[in-house]
């Protein structure tokens, strides 16, 4: 029947259209339809001229009776020459079925499109939050590598910059788990390889061929490679490495877009792994500043027992506003010298303040046999200094003769020092002066204390008294309660006695804000005799 009788009325339509009867054989066509399939003539076996799809599509549909034939729910899709259509069944009268054919193929196409770019966000977004939610450099290296192998190709290296002569690498296999390891090889020998490293000037991604990557590059167990590419990472100002991506041979080779969608991912794993070696740098130049910052941990010297604590405003923090040191002397016999301070703030700012003041103090140590003038010298110092802070500073002279160890205080803008006697006895020295780095010139007076056998004199901060809390959280701690305090450690080893004054403060302040708290002790032990240790007189006790 042609596509002219008038029963047949899509003969012009502007789609293929084929109608069957329930036998499968083909009855009508349009001219549509003659073009796309010219062996589809009438009267020939449907299934023997379309796709096997369609065949299956028309068996699928069996009518009982003239209008008993069920439609599909959903157009059925298939390819008829290189393109994809879409086919619409319409069940007839006398029980034929009129296959339309709709071209999907660039609807297709642009499904297809979407689909994978929703997955390739999803995939950054995913890959982004992962890579930034660490900050150390190897566990960034390995995750690059991971996701590079399970969705970009069969595995991946994700390559550091040379610490010395090694390269850091890291490497996975799709499926497997990230190796590390340290190459010694040269980067330049590798195409490609050594520009991505240097970075700069930016380079693009290098397709090299399979045969010119080095053994190293190829994990154990992969096979014959197919193509490989090597990405450059790029970090914040600086190259963060280099992703090597690689397929087994047999596999599709990298194409544009998937060479534009690595960069992409290299993109965010440079960055992350850029601030993982950034914040790991800046770690170590941390830590070994912190060290200088830090509080000494006191022993005994030349007879004499040292002891301090001391207690950041919080608890996060290391350093602060408050200091301690004790200064050996040079000669046996002469006056070991400690140092306790208070500068105005906390935090890392007065931190900072407090290691210029520590170590000015270590430079003036040639004069520590005259407070007043270390005083004055500091004081113009910090006045000449764009600082505009100031410093509360207790000087003391420690030195031990016979049983006895003779301090000589000097208290500038400070809370005295206070002497515990053998008895319990709590006395308050006579010294006081201006604080330090806001007037031109600072006062201050001195006063030497003599400590018997098992008495202490102890240097604390204002953070000490001034710590707030008890039964309502509004009240001082106070001279009044600290010096009760320390009358209780009458008797008591200098260690102890800090560790007391600071366990009874904390328990008055429980866990409220409080200021940096510092106590130092120096005591005379009970009984002691000399023996020279290291070039330092050292006590060993005795019952």
């Amino acid at each position: 029947m042609t596509d002219a009788e008038p029963n047949f009325p899509w003969g012009r339509a502007p789609y293929p259209v084929l109608v069957a009867d329930a036998a499968g054989l083909l009855t009508q066509r349009n001219d549509a339809a003659q073009a796309l399939l010219p062996a589809a003539c009438p009267g020939a076996r449907l299934a023997d001229v379309v796709p096997a799809w369609l065949a299956a599509a028309q068996r699928s549909i069996r009518p009982a009776g003239p209008r008993a034939a069920q439609e599909p729910e959903a157009p059925l899709s298939g390819v008829i020459e290189g393109r994809r259509f879409e086919a619409h069944p319409s069940v007839r009268d006398d029980g034929t079925v009129a296959w339309w054919l709709v071209d999907d193929t660039d609807h297709q196409l642009a499904r297809e499109a979407l689909h994978m770019e929703q997955e390739r966000t999803a995939f950054l977004a995913t890959a982004s939050s992962i890579l930034l939610s660490s900050l150390n450099l190897g566990r960034c290296m390995d995750v690059t590598a991971q996701m590079a192998a399970e969705n970009l190709a069969d595995a991946a290296l994700a390559i550091a910059p040379a610490r010395g002569h090694r390269l850091p690498v890291v490497t996975c296999l799709r499926g497997g788990t990230p190796t590390t390891s340290q190459e010694l090889v040269d980067a330049d020998e590798v195409p490609g390889l050594g520009e991505a490293l240097r970075g700069f000037p930016p380079v693009p991604s290098r397709w090299i061929e399979p045969a010119a990557a080095p053994a190293w590059m190829i994990p154990e167990g992969f096979g014959p490679i197919g193509a490989i590419v090597i990405t450059p990472l790029p970090g914040h100002g600086v190259p963060a490495g280099a992703l090597v991506l690689l397929r087994k041979e047999g596999s599709a080779a990298f194409t544009e877009e998937e060479e534009v969608f690595a960069r992409l991912f290299a993109a965010r794993a440079g960055a992350a792994m850029s601030a993982a070696r950034l914040y790991a740098e800046q770690t170590a130049i941390t830590e070994v500043l912190m060290r200088e910052l830090l509080p000494p941990a006191l022993h005994q010297i030349s007879g004499v027992d040292f002891a301090g604590s001391y207690r950041p405003s919080a608890d996060h923090e290391r350093i602060g506003g408050d200091f301690y040191d004790v200064h050996p002397a040079d000669v046996e016999g002469e006056p070991s010298l400690v140092t306790l301070g208070d500068v105005c703030g906390k935090g890392l700012e007065a931190a900072v303040l407090t290691g210029k003041i520590r170590n000015t103090l270590h430079a003036l140590l040639p004069l520590a046999d005259d407070h007043q003038r270390m005083l004055t010298l500091l004081n113009t110092a910090l006045l000449n200094s764009h600082h505009t802070r100031f410093v509360t500073l207790v000087l003391a002279s420690a030195v031990r003769k016979g049983n006895e160890v003779h301090v000589q205080l000097t208290s500038a803008g400070h809370p005295n020092p206070l002497i515990i006697r053998v008895d319990g006895t709590i006395e308050e020295a006579d010294t006081r002066g201006t604080l330090v780095g806001a007037l031109p010139d600072v006062h201050a007076r001195t006063t030497t204390v003599v400590l018997a056998p098992r008495e202490s004199c102890i240097l604390y901060t204002d953070g000490i008294t001034e710590a707030k809390g008890g039964p309502l959280g509004d009240a001082l701690f106070g001279e009044g309660r600290l010096q009760r305090a320390l009358a209780g450690c009458a008797g008591m080893p200098a260690e102890g006695i800090v560790e007391h004054v600071q366990m009874r403060a904390s328990q008055w302040l429980g866990n409220r804000r409080h200021d940096d708290m510092a106590v130092v002790a120096i005591s005379a032990p009970r009984t002691h005799h000399l023996s020279a240790v290291n070039g330092h007189t050292r006590g060993r006790y005795t019952a």
